[in-house]
Parts: structure tokens; C-alpha cells; sequence
């Protein structure tokens, strides 16, 4: 299995990616896309099966329909075993350690289906709304999304035509609050939202600014025993599992006491900063630093009954730079899936912590700042992955990183 959800084959000296089938597995293969060194091919039909393919549960989670699931075919014990290899692979070519990894759990449902709390449909020319082909602008009219909660399920997105309309995205929040985000096909275009939806429908322009059609721009998500405000389209874990487990191992690798300074960064909406600052109160301070300038405004809302957490909007690089710290004792990041890159990193570790949470969304980004880390002096002391996005290739990971 490579990184991305597809088996590695070779056939007369070319790398073929395949998707929809399992290692070892024996099957005819439809290309789909050729390069001078590679081609794409979807299993069309498997000849001799591995032990771990069943029946996907999806209708459209097959060859040439929706691309969002990339193994629904395989059980939710083979899909976390590859998901552990492809994790150990990356690290190994990446970064050039062996690291024993086995993915976890999470939730107490283990179907793999009804977890995604956040779905967004394209819509075509027409207003259908529906799933995207692989690797396609194509779009699958679908009657409703297996993955999805229960919440979003209810909203009947595919039901209703979305005229004027490039997407769609479904919001059920952990308080109950469901919210349907409509972004027009194109700037002042009129966008039809269905009145029998019982949700708050927003318009989001192409500069990303909000507008309310109905209901407040944004919805409640509960974590931590507290309520976060999430504006708009903004980003929280599709798992409703997620916040509590992620939030438990960064403090479980960081340890923060009374009095550290604590670096959050890539903050998002202040999930770990809120969560940190009860450990360093009343002495000590959390500085979250977020670049998107809604979401750092919904973290200063978030934390504002916490006086030991300061919101620094702004790129992480020129923030701390700005900041000019000495020292900073522990520090947790959650950066976007192309990673922090090396000017982030060795600013961290230029600030000596003697802890560092890095929670990774893509294996083969963490495995190169990790490498990166070792470099600069630190090492990677743990791993825990955790199956956050069943069905799909996609996995959550806590790396702890401590001074050589």
C-alpha cells in the first residue's frame, strides 16, 4: 500500500496506483491516467481477493463513482493495519527511523460508517448536488453519503436543487446546532436554498466573506466540558470523537505545569490552548497563534474567560519572530497537511522546549519535519495514531518530540 489509498503495482517496468484494490491481491485494472513514469488504474475486477476485502457498504464506493472513500473494501482492521504500515514507511523513508506504530480506535461504533460531522457536496451546472468522481471535477449524484452522521444525513443535502451554486457543505455540530454553507458559483450570483431546510443557510463569497440568509453564521461544538463557537465554514474535526482524544494525548505528551509558557500554534478555534491553560494558570500563559483571521477571532472568543491564553493572529513564522521569546517550555502545532517546514521548526527549537505535541494529519509531512526536528536537536520520543477518518485513507497522528 502506498501513502494516498492506492496499492503499488508494476507491470512491464511501470508504476501503476491502483485503487479499490488490497496488497497481494490478483486483479484486472482499468487505466485511468497515464505520466511518462506512472499510470493511475482503478481494480475493476478482482481475480484473487486478500484476506482482509469484504463488501463495501457503499453503493457509490466503487470504480468511477464517488472518490471520498478509498477503502470501504477492505475491514476496519485491514484498513488501520495499512494505515500503521503506511505511517512506519513514511517515517522510514522520510525521516529514517523505525518506529513500531498500531492505529487506534476511536468512538464506540465500529462500523466505520456515520462518523463525519462536516460533508460538503459540489453542485453542478443543473443544481444537483452530489460527490465528486477521483481525481475528477466530475460529479456523482448520490441519494445520501454512507460516512456521514446522522445529523448531516438529516439535512437532505442531495435532495433539494441548489441552483446557482458551486458547493454545499452540511454542518451537524456537537451542541445539535446543523448549519448548510452555500458558496455561489460566482460573485453576486443568486444562490437557491431551499426554505423547507430546517437549518441556518449561509453564502460565502469568493473572498470569503459570510452572509446570513438565516440563522447565526456559524455553529456550537462541545469539547472539554465547553462550548466553541466554529463561524461559518470554519475548521473542527469531522469526528465527533476527535477533540476529547487528541486533546487527552497532546496533554499526556506535554505535560504542562504551573507557570510554562505554552506555544499553540496553527491554533485553529483555541481547542488545545483552552484545554492547556487550566495547567499553567494561574502563572503562566498559553500564546495561540492562528493565521486565519475568522478563526483567530472565534478562538479570542473561545478562551476569552481565560486570562492566562493570548490570540495572536498571524503567519506562525513572523508572529514568533515578532514575539522575540527566550523560551518557551512546552509547545503543541497543528499545521495544515503540507506541514510547518523547516523555518518553523528550528524556530521552535530554537526556543529550547522541553516538550513538543506535533499532531499530523498527513504521515509523509510529519515525517519530514521530524526529520527536520532531528537536525535541530530533538527526537522523536512517541507516536500514537488514531482512526479518525474510517472508510478513507486519511489518519490523525500525535508525535511527541523531546532534546536529544
Amino acid at each position: 500500500m502506498a501513502h494516498g489509498g492506492v496499492c503499488l503495482a508494476r507491470h512491464e517496468g511501470l508504476t501503476i496506483f491502483v485503487r479499490h484494490a488490497l496488497p497481494g491481491e490478483r486483479v484486472r485494472a482499468a487505466v485511468t491516467e497515464t505520466r511518462p513514469r506512472y499510470a493511475r488504474a482503478d481494480a475493476v475486477e478482482v481475480i484473487r481477493a486478500a484476506p482482509g476485502r469484504v463488501e463495501p457498504p457503499c453503493p457509490w464506493a466503487r470504480p468511477t463513482l464517488c472518490g471520498g472513500c478509498d477503502w470501504q473494501h477492505a475491514s476496519l482492521d485491514e484498513q488501520r493495519a495499512l494505515k500503521a504500515a503506511v505511517i512506519r514507511d513514511q517515517l522510514r523513508q522520510l525521516a529514517g527511523l523505525d518506529v513500531e506504530v498500531v492505529v487506534e480506535a476511536v468512538g464506540g461504533d465500529d462500523s466505520g460508517l456515520g462518523w463525519r460531522t462536516r460533508v460538503q457536496f459540489a453542485v453542478d451546472a443543473e443544481g444537483v448536488a452530489g460527490l465528486r468522481r477521483h481525481r475528477s471535477h466530475d460529479i456523482v449524484p448520490i441519494d445520501w453519503c454512507r460516512i456521514a452522521a446522522p445529523g448531516v444525513v438529516e439535512l437532505g443535502v442531495p435532495s433539494y436543487r441548489w441552483p446557482g451554486a458551486s458547493s454545499v457543505e452540511a454542518v451537524a455540530g456537537g451542541s445539535g446546532d446543523r448549519a448548510v454553507v452555500v458558496t455561489p458559483r460566482r460573485r453576486g450570483a443568486k444562490v437557491g436554498a431551499p426554505a423547507a431546510l430546517e437549518a441556518s443557510v449561509m453564502r460565502a463569497d469568493d473572498k470569503g466573506a459570510v452572509d446570513a440568509v438565516r440563522g447565526r453564521p456559524g455553529v456550537r461544538e462541545r469539547a472539554l466540558g465547553r462550548t466553541f463557537w466554529v463561524g461559518g465554514s470554519g475548521f473542527w474535526q469531522v469526528h465527533p470523537g476527535a477533540a476529547e482524544v487528541l486533546t487527552a494525548a497532546v496533554l499526556a505528551a506535554l505535560r504542562p505545569a504551573p507557570g510554562d509558557l505554552v506555544l499553540d500554534l496553527y491554533a485553529g478555534v483555541g481547542l488545545f490552548a483552552a484545554a492547556l491553560a487550566p495547567f499553567v494558570a494561574p502563572r503562566g500563559e498559553v500564546i495561540a497563534i492562528e493565521g486565519g483571521p475568522g478563526a483567530a477571532a472565534d478562538a479570542t472568543t473561545n478562551v476569552r474567560d481565560l486570562p492566562s491564553v493570548r490570540v495572536r493572529e498571524g503567519r506562525v513564522d513572523t508572529v514568533l519572530d515578532a514575539l522575540g521569546l527566550g523560551r518557551a517550555q512546552v509547545v503543541v502545532l497543528d499545521p495544515p497537511r503540507t506541514g510547518a517546514g523547516e523555518g518553523v521548526v528550528r524556530r521552535i527549537a530554537g526556543l529550547a522546549p522541553r516538550a513538543i505535541a506535533y499532531v499530523a494529519c498527513d504521515p509523509a509531512a510529519l515525517a519530514r519535519d521530524v526529520s527536520t526536528f532531528a537536525d535541530a536537536g530533538y527526537r522523536l520520543d512517541s507516536i500514537r495514531a488514531f482512526d479518525l477518518f474510517p472508510m478513507t485513507h486519511h489518519v490523525e497522528c500525535v508525535a511527541t518530540l523531546t532534546p536529544v
